[in-house]
């Protein structure tokens, strides 16, 4: 029988673990995508998803600790769906692996320079949603492309999550991905899968630094991670009562990116979607003990990371999209939210709606893609409609 004295901590316990479960399974689809999008090998991508795990998990732990908040740290989704629909860069993925770091670079200078981060917040909200849509729509439609090509496989999936969606929500997309597993066993993908090659490591890629990659990866996934990720997160934990100390988590994301870098990891940054799960109610009455909740949370992180060699595998022996297809049901919450707030203000509808178009399309220019483009064209059809208001 659980004394009430333990019955608080047991709840922060039991939401960390809930935390990680969800965070890690709904979404590390999308990282390994966006991964392999920019040119990373199977390997590399395992690695990457192995660094992502341990410096976010590290960063939960440290950051409770210290604070004694329940601040969790997350991969960026949004980010790695923004490189899954990125042009693999002319150098191959040590180019994207140089972008990282200066993605990394960029984060951790925003939280020692207050006017970085005031300037971050000048990007207009709906247009930052609209470019944020424009990136995940396209991965969101792909199961339905593949569809003719896995009809039962991806069908399993997609039955399995549409009924979780409407009888559990938070358990929807692990649900889908549970699909995933059995399909993948039930097809016999995995006879002859050298298993070897799931062992965790680490892989080093030395970076390289070009401009192209810097204005097409760098600054797109920064802002991308700003807007969609520390800022939302901040106002979620506000919400729930809690002041995020930005500095020093600003500038543990930015290091702890520019360490993970070399070995695949894209971005880290404050939990946004996930923050109330390990902050809220579930974690247990009394707010001040809830950073159990955030310890617990990156302990699940570390131990899940050390799995990243095997859901690479996984993915590499499944059917056409049937991975994809758990990426999409994944993302569709975030879809949602962001065509929300992207015509929430009327005045800024159309300059929002063009982006999102811009973001669609795939165009690339100099071997800038889309979303930089749309950000471009977001902006300034925005100061060209703010001034026609004001005249």
């Amino acid at each position: 029988m659980i004394t009430p004295a333990r019955e608080p901590r047991s709840a922060a316990v039991l939401a960390g673990v809930v935390t990680a479960v969800v965070g890690f399974t709904s979404s590390f689809v999308v990282v390994l995508a966006g991964l392999r999008a920019v040119g990373a090998s199977p390997g590399q991508a395992a690695s990457g998803l192995l660094a992502l795990s341990v410096t976010m998990g590290l960063g939960c732990v440290l950051i409770a600790l210290w604070s004694r908040l329940p601040v969790t740290i997350a991969w960026s989704t949004p980010g790695a769906a923004l490189l899954a629909t990125a042009a693999a860069p002319e150098g191959g993925f040590a180019e994207a692996v140089g972008a990282f770091l200066v993605t990394g670079l960029l984060l951790a200078v925003t939280g020692l320079v207050p006017a970085l981060s005031r300037l971050v917040r000048l990007v207009p909200a709906p247009v930052a949603s609209a470019m944020l849509a424009g990136v995940l729509l396209p991965l969101c439609l792909a199961p339905f492309r593949d569809l003719v090509t896995s009809p039962v496989a991806i069908g399993v999936v997609l039955v399995a999550w549409a009924l979780l969606a409407r009888l559990a929500p938070r358990w929807a997309v692990p649900g889908a991905l549970g699909a995933a597993l059995v399909v993948v066993a039930a097809s016999g993908a995995l006879d002859g899968v050298a298993w070897v090659s799931a062992v965790p490591r680490l892989e080093w890629v030395t970076p390289q630094l070009s401009w192209a990659s810097v204005v097409a990866i760098s600054i797109p996934l920064y802002l991308v991670t700003m807007t969609s990720q520390n800022i939302p997160g901040v106002t979620v934990m506000a919400s729930l009562g809690y002041e995020v100390p930005w500095r020093a988590s600003l500038g543990y994301t930015g290091v702890a990116t520019v360490v993970g870098a070399p070995f695949g990891g894209h971005a880290i940054n404050l939990a946004a979607i996930s923050a109330a799960l390990a902050a809220g109610p579930e974690a247990g009455p009394d707010p001040s003990r809830r950073w159990v909740a955030a310890v617990t949370t990156g302990i699940g992180y570390l131990v899940l990371g050390l799995a990243g060699g095997v859901v690479v595998v996984l993915a590499d022996a499944a059917p056409v999209g049937l991975f994809g297809a758990v990426a999409a049901v994944g993302l569709l919450s975030s879809l949602v939210g962001a065509l929300q707030q992207s015509v929430a203000d009327a005045g800024l509808r159309v300059p929002a709606v063009v982006t999102l178009v811009v973001a669609t399309s795939g165009l690339t220019v100099a071997g800038v893609g889309s979303a930089f483009w749309a950000l471009v064209a977001g902006c300034l059809l925005t100061v060209a409609f703010r001034w026609r208001a004001r005249g």
